[in-house]
């Protein structure tokens, strides 16, 4: 459900802004929205997310359409909350950008994508659908390092050693023996066995001559 509504949300947004961008800006034009922090810049992008691999829409086209079906197979298997908005993230950015490769010109399946954010810390322009994937790649790492899994649950930690059980801690000054305990009765218990009683012999009671 989180999964969908995510994915639905991202979808939206980024072919409603695309729509606005290609509605009321010119091919190459430039407006600045936070000065030199943000502008938009309208460009149409042959390649794949930020300008890369350009010439080659088809084969993004084939991926694209892989990894959706990947996604919304393995999609029923997320029981985290964490992991359906990662999905969501991606799976809407994934629709997003693959909607313009389909429908767009030049023609099908290899029509570019719609590009106007562009930041000084990237040479490249992009759009909301690009965020999106990133922004899920930047969680996956982060549910990665914390050992979260699918289900929610924290991994265990291996480097945690074992709690022993009470009383088998040996006990400080007592040297440890490793040798093994005879299987025989104690010295002090008694084996069942009659003692003979020989009468002593007194020293004074010497043999009459």
């Amino acid at each position: 459900m989180i999964l969908g509504v995510v994915a639905l949300c991202v979808y939206l947004v980024d072919q409603i802004a695309k729509l606005l961008v290609v509605a009321h800006l010119y091919e190459g034009q430039q407006i600045q929205v936070l000065g030199q922090l943000l502008q938009f810049h309208f460009v149409k992008n042959a390649g794949a997310a930020f300008s890369i691999g350009t010439g080659s829409t088809w084969i993004f086209s084939i991926v694209g359409v892989g990894v959706l079906g990947f996604v919304i197979w393995y999609a029923p298997r997320i029981r985290s909350m964490a992991w359906a908005v990662l999905f969501g993230l991606l799976l809407g950015g994934l629709l997003g950008n693959l909607t313009d490769r389909l429908f767009r010109e030049p023609g099908f399946g290899v029509g570019h994508v719609v590009d106007f954010l562009q930041i000084p810390v990237l040479p490249a322009i992009f759009n909301l659908a690009d965020v999106a994937i990133v922004s899920s790649m930047v969680l996956f790492l982060l549910l990665t390092l914390r050992g979260v899994g699918l289900d929610g649950r924290h991994a265990p930690d291996s480097d945690v050693e074992p709690e022993s059980e009470p009383g088998s801690e040996p006990v400080a000054g007592v040297p440890v023996s490793d040798e093994p305990v005879a299987d025989g009765p104690a010295a002090d218990e008694p084996t069942g066995e009659p003692i003979s009683k020989q009468p002593i012999a007194n020293q004074h009671d010497k043999p009459q001559s």
